[in-house]
């Protein structure tokens, strides 16, 4: 049983910030992968964010130096901390989790998702 619950979304103005926490069931390190997707109507799931084997990090172009991915190990959390908010972050923002008992067989876990909006 794996379970990953966002927090911190809501509503702010252009160029605010929110940071994001999801938190996790189990520890960390068991994961090969961490990230942040989000959804905004009529469009697909897109990622933000992810943290993967080797501490290697990813963001999407559109969010590269207003948005920045952590973990705390201890608190078993991952944050996205959110800066420069623009109206087309808008979205519901997913955490997921990915671990591979072998490279053929991969686990992907979802949260239920938290709203970030955006708008004046």
């Amino acid at each position: 049983q794996v379970h990953l619950v966002e927090s911190g979304g809501g509503l702010v103005q252009p160029g605010g910030s929110l940071r994001l926490s999801c938190a996790v069931s189990r520890s960390i390190s068991t994961f090969d992968a961490m990230g942040w997707y989000r959804q905004a109507p009529g469009k697909e799931r897109e990622l933000v964010a992810r943290i993967s084997s080797g501490n290697n990090i990813h963001y999407a172009d559109s969010v590269k130096g207003r948005f920045t991915i952590s973990s705390d190990n201890a608190k078993k959390t991952v944050y996205l901390q959110m800066n420069s908010l623009k109206t087309e972050d808008t979205a519901v923002y997913y955490c997921h989790a990915q671990r591979a008992v072998v490279i053929e067989i991969k686990y992907d876990y979802w949260g239920q998702g938290t709203q970030v909006t955006v708008s004046s």
